[in-house]
């Protein structure tokens, strides 16, 4: 670990006014979430980005949520290939082992690896067609999206539209989970998809019966 450095001083800043104010008002919570272990209500699926808060925007409590973020908050179909697959494998803990009552896919707007696919799938990003790009084999997942958007003309438009298949698309391959499927057929899960507008801090949920996203 020779790399490793010590961490940036404004963090160490943070962390012990968290600890002096934040920890020690809720010192008896800490220590009941460490003693009796997680039992978070839902499963969060969101992307990477930085200006994506999930907690925030919820206003939930440490422990209320299982978070899974990955670019473009995309879920893969059910493979089992024996190779690392960390989404597949955090949707299995959640779903099988804490049985959480709900999955949430939360896209977001201005999505930097949304555009990714669109440059890649349009042929204006020929890096991400190389077999040794991580997040262009990543975003192959989301051409089944890109298809039935691709011959939207306003780029805005197209973009936002391709976020929300992003969603439409992770929850699709979530029903390839057997274990996924069998909670829902059950009546012990509930699939849920969600898109944030950042700049207008509005949040949209998909309504299957409408096949369209709607202001919450």
């Amino acid at each position: 670990m020779q790399h490793a450095q010590p961490l940036p001083k404004y963090l160490v800043k943070r962390y012990h006014g968290w600890k002096a104010t934040t920890y020690v008002e809720n010192r008896s919570l800490y220590r009941l979430l460490a003693e009796g272990g997680q039992h978070p209500r839902a499963m969060v699926i969101s992307c990477c980005d930085s200006r994506v808060h999930v907690t925030s925007i919820f206003g939930a409590d440490q422990g209320e949520f299982f978070i899974h973020r990955n670019i473009a908050n995309l879920v893969p179909e059910y493979v089992t290939d024996g190779a690392h697959h960390g989404t597949s494998a955090a949707v299995e803990f959640a779903v099988t082992s804490l049985k959480v009552a709900h999955v949430i896919v939360m896209g977001h707007s201005n999505c930097g690896g949304v555009q990714g696919c669109l440059d890649m799938c349009s042929g204006h990003a020929p890096e991400l067609e190389k077999k040794n790009s991580f997040v262009g084999r990543w975003m192959d997942i989301l051409r089944p999206g890109y298809e039935r958007i691709k011959d939207i003309e306003d780029a805005t438009e197209q973009r936002t539209a391709l976020e929300k298949q992003a969603v439409m698309v992770s929850l699709e391959n979530l029903m390839t989970f057997p274990f996924v499927a069998a909670a829902v057929e059950s009546g012990d899960l509930t699939l849920h998809g969600l898109w944030n507008d950042i700049g207008a801090g509005g949040v949209e949920h998909f309504l299957p019966e409408q096949n369209e996203f709607v202001p919450v």
